[in-house]
């Protein structure tokens, strides 16, 4: 392996053990924050984990000090759109300017480029290709097989393999569908989920496509109107409005399934019926319905009287009157959960979003319409893409592994501040998200920590996508693509060689 080999493997049994213990009883703000840095070598993340105590006081999910940092630097990008000393500072969690290298870049200088040290050389092609050509033989991958390497610095890239033509993707098109929607809609948007009144005994429960809506929303926007309601002489009938999407509800791929809800707009926690927040969970078979049963309920707590019955739905009428209104989180940190748990219920609906911003209907032909326009207008690689949905489930999605890296590398551009949640949404391997639970003992080991990157999975199809900083502080962006495997277990595996191979590469 080219340069020295770092990170995981240079750890003890009981520094590994001890780092994993701290990093799961840290608090979840703590967790988001380091994870900004997790680009860096494991190694880094000891001496971070360390330090953190004494590292200054948080702000919206990031150290005051590392923020600053990134803003005082006119040569890399940050979370803001200006520098005016009067604006407001974003609340979403910012990448300072792309992902800092805690390790080898520990004695950069403060004013180097966030990602890598000041200077550090570049790997060659030769180098990439040494590393690398190998392992793209491995007999776990499928009959195809794609890979990409840029700089990130440069924009270049550095090595390919069938790097432009098309293939399944599985779940690394969210990254499409993250930037599609935070190009259209903006990092700070926020989706919002109304109640409205005509005057008459009925009230409407209008939903916009909030995937998250929690009861406790829905309980404080019933405490809301409650305000307005409980004068009301008859007892007050609840309807429910659901015509923000053009349907179909079922995917076409899945029909019911435990991986998707029925995609409507109005929903409580995805339709999740075991209260669980991520990964498969049985579903409600009327979401829609079940959001307005919930807050006939909360109605009727905060002292409203409702007529007895089933919510019906029914279209809101023109002018009626707000009531209450309750907002999702950004879209930035809708981005960032999209990517960490591979959702596919909030990449959907991100879709139908960035089809809504469009003008085009809440579907998913409309959905895949409008994330291709937006990605055409960011001037990305399409040739042969398709996204028939906004979860990558469908088989139909084709994206290129030069599409996935040039996505990424334009996500670290100052010019593209809004795309960064791409970024600080990626797994860190070995940690959090999909890639918790891989690297570690399965011969990978040396890019634990170091590789952050958005997994792809179905039957047959193993995709991997992300960056790493490598063994002399360069952020590189890769995308690793295979369709036709046959062991998933081991296809990951020999992706996730690729990916450390990279990180532990000076590749010269």
């Amino acid at each position: 392996m080219c340069g020295g080999e770092r990170g995981w493997s240079a750890l003890t049994v009981r520094q590994r053990q001890r780092l994993t213990a701290w990093w799961a009883a840290q608090e979840r703000q703590e967790r988001r924050t380091l994870q900004l840095t997790a680009g860096s070598a494991a190694l880094g993340l000891v001496i971070a984990a360390g330090t953190a105590a004494l590292a200054g006081p948080w702000d919206n999910g990031q150290r005051t000090a590392e923020r600053d940092r990134a803003y005082a630097q006119d040569h890399t990008g940050d979370g803001r759109h200006g520098r005016s000393g009067t604006e407001v500072l974003p609340e979403a969690p910012q990448a300072p300017g792309v992902l800092t290298a805690l390790g080898p870049g520990l004695g950069a200088p403060a004013g180097a480029a966030d990602g890598a040290r000041s200077g550090a050389p570049a790997p060659t092609a030769t180098g990439l290709k040494s590393a690398l050509e190998p392992l793209l033989k491995d007999k776990a991958l499928g009959q195809v097989r794609t890979a990409a390497v840029w700089d990130v610095a440069t924009g270049r890239e550095l090595f390919g393999q069938g790097e432009g033509k098309a293939a399944v993707p599985a779940s690394t098109v969210k990254l499409a569908t993250g930037a599609a929607a935070l190009a259209a809609l903006g990092p700070g948007h926020r989706i919002e989920t109304e109640v409205l009144g005509s005057g008459s005994r009925d009230v409407w429960l209008a939903g916009a496509g909030d995937p998250v809506l929690s009861k406790e929303r829905i309980g404080d926007l019933a405490k809301e109107a409650a305000g307005e309601l409980k004068g009301a002489k008859d007892p007050v009938r609840v309807r429910y409005d659901t015509g923000a999407y053009s349907g179909p509800d079922l995917h076409p791929s899945l029909g019911r399934n435990d991986n998707l809800a029925p995609v409507v707009p109005l929903m409580i926690n995805e339709g999740r019926l075991d209260g669980s927040g991520h990964g498969p969970a049985p579903r409600a078979m009327d979401p829609a319905k079940d959001a307005a049963t919930a807050f006939a309920d909360a109605l009727r707590k905060a002292g409203v009287k409702v007529a007895d019955g089933a919510p019906k739905e029914q279209g809101t009428p023109k002018g009626a009157d707000r009531l209450a209104v309750t907002s999702s989180p950004k879209v930035a940190d809708l981005v960032e959960r999209m990517l960490v748990h591979s959702d596919n219920d909030i990449a959907e609906h991100l879709a139908r979003q960035v089809a809504l911003k469009a003008g085009k209907p809440a579907s998913f032909k409309g959905g895949e319409d409008a994330v291709a326009a937006e990605l055409k207008k960011l001037k990305l690689p399409l040739k042969g893409a398709r996204f028939a949905d906004g979860s990558g489930i469908d088989r139909a999605d084709k994206v290129s592994a030069e599409l996935l890296t040039q996505l990424l590398v334009l996500a670290s551009s100052p010019k593209q501040p809004d795309l960064r949640p791409l970024l600080t949404g990626l797994p860190v391997a070995g940690f959090n998200g999909t890639l918790k639970n891989r690297y570690a003992d399965s011969g990978a080991e040396a890019g634990t920590g170091l590789v952050r990157a958005k997994t792809g999975t179905l039957t047959g199809v193993n995709s991997l996508a992300g960056t790493v900083v490598d063994a002399d502080g360069r952020l590189l962006a890769f995308a690793f693509m295979t369709n036709g495997t046959k062991d998933r277990g081991a296809a990951q595996q020999a992706l996730d060689a690729m990916a450390a191979a990279v990180a532990n590469c000076g590749c010269r």
